[in-house]
């Protein structure tokens, strides 16, 4: 392999981690050329089956290659409905760019010399955007008298209502929140996604005619039941994960101490980050703890140092992770940004307690040193304490990123819904129905945490099940 990766423009790290602009900036044309021309256009290319939703790869990046920029967008989109995001938030280290064949077999992500695949679907994602490319609409005259409810507006969600919207389903989405976007817009902070990209989306969803209804909770304002009722022909859920998982360690209730849900909806959704212009103060501490080595754990630290930066404090912002960083889960190029903007990395690190003052705020940390053991169920290595280890990390804010878990509010008022042990929905693999017939599920709701994509791909799954079920009513 002869020809070097062409890297994507960035914001230098003394500059972006003072604001949440977007760091990465994209391939020029020139750029997105040249490493498209390093695509050796494989016979049988594994890069597709690295994809959740099985974007044609090898042959998006041929059309880009000849310049046929909106050819290579109707490719894109005849499986991913928003390349524009997932080109820029899907761990693609771990999907499409390791099936790359210039990345070794053996290797738990994608070597640096695997084709950029990625900020080559965003370059034809925003080459789409900027030139209001629309997708063919193939509405099916039997399906427009149904109409089908969609519970929540993440990944899912969107996605879901994308493909129904097009077959001519008249959609409605219900979002509990004020604002509609879910994970994509309370989770993802904007210096990873700006926020005129998702309304985009959104925008380009309700010119399909879909409609959104805020601040309506499914299972408290009204039960599926009420929906079918209502004249739903089928309900779809897209749920999420929104419930945070703790430590269980003494402590946690002390001021000062987050769930990175709970901080990152703040900072995001809330717009902390330009208080007092938004009325959601954020009481940013000046030595700051992430608990957590995903890419939740990344946002959160990220936008606690930038926070620091903003309010004059010297950044002091560090994250504490149980194993080491080859175990982390998150997304490579986030642990480089992360640690170009002066992040603090502590490994093999186990927290047992939080210490307060006599106010109950937060100010110390007592942890253990660990060492790693054997694999456990999820293949990596165990981290064992070290006994006699002891010691304590000053902190004056905690934020506790290891996990969400399944929101019970509709599954605990509808028993009829089938679930796992972790509060997940069942679903047909096939067909992505739930226990109730005319109920289908998809994303994280369904099998605990995953990608934006992984999320769009069950909802496309189950749009597909849904159009074929009306169909025959």
């Amino acid at each position: 392999m002869k020809k070097e990766m062409i890297k994507s423009k960035e914001l230098s790290a003394s500059v972006r981690s003072g604001n949440f602009e977007e760091v990465v900036q994209g391939y020029t044309e020139e750029a997105a050329l040249k490493e498209a021309s390093r695509c050796i256009q494989c016979k049988n290319p594994a890069c597709i089956s690295g994809c959740p939703v099985g974007i044609d790869i090898k042959k998006f990046i041929y059309q880009l290659g000849q310049k046929d920029y909106k050819s290579a967008y109707f490719t894109i989109r005849e499986k991913n409905d928003f390349p524009s995001i997932c080109g820029r938030v899907c761990p693609a280290e771990y999907q499409c760019r390791k099936a790359c064949v210039f990345t070794k077999k053996d290797s738990p992500f994608a070597s640096e010399q695997a084709i950029n695949i990625h900020f080559l679907e965003r370059f034809i994602g925003d080459y789409g955007m900027k030139n209001n490319l629309e997708i063919p609409v193939k509405k099916d005259a039997g399906l427009s008298k149904h109409k089908v409810a969609v519970v929540g507006s993440g990944p899912a969600g969107l996605a879901c209502a994308g493909e129904l919207a097009r077959a001519g389903i008249k959609v409605m989405i219900f979002e509990s929140l004020h604002k509609t976007g879910g994970v994509l817009r309370y989770g993802i902070p904007p210096f990873r996604m700006p926020r005129d990209i998702l309304d985009f989306e959104i925008n380009y969803l309700k010119n399909l005619g879909v409609e959104f209804i805020p601040n309506f909770i499914v299972g408290r304002v009204k039960t599926l039941q009420d929906l079918f009722s209502d004249g739903y022909s089928c309900i779809f859920l897209g749920l999420g994960a929104g419930v945070p998982s703790f430590l269980g360690i003494e402590g946690e209730n002390l001021c000062n101490v987050y769930s990175a849900n709970e901080f990152l909806t703040r900072v995001n959704l809330m717009s902390a980050y330009k208080f007092p212009e938004f009325h959601t103060p954020v009481n940013i501490g000046k030595s700051v703890i992430v608990i957590g080595g995903g890419n939740t754990a990344m946002d959160a630290a990220r936008a606690a140092l930038r926070l620091q930066k903003i309010s004059g404090i010297t950044p002091d912002t560090k994250i504490l992770y149980r194993r080491t960083e080859v175990e982390m889960p998150a997304r490579r190029l986030e642990i480089e940004h992360a640690k170009e903007e002066g992040i603090d990395f502590n490994f093999l690190i186990q927290p047992t307690g939080f210490k307060g003052d006599q106010d109950g705020f937060v100010k110390k940390i007592a942890c253990l040193k660990c060492e790693l053991g054997e694999p456990d169920s999820s293949g990596r290595r165990r981290p064992v304490p070290i006994k006699g280890s002891d010691f304590e990390i000053e902190c004056d804010l905690a934020i506790i990123a290891i996990g969400l878990k399944a929101n019970q509010i509709l599954t605990s008022v509808t028993p009829e819904i089938k679930t796992d042990k972790y509060s997940d929905v069942i679903v047909d693999p096939g067909t992505m129905e739930t226990s109730i017939k005319g109920v289908f599920a998809g994303g994280d709701i369904v099998g605990g945490e995953g990608t934006v994509i992984e999320a769009m791909g069950m909802a496309k799954k189950a749009a597909r099940a849904i159009i074929e079920h009306l169909s025959k009513n």
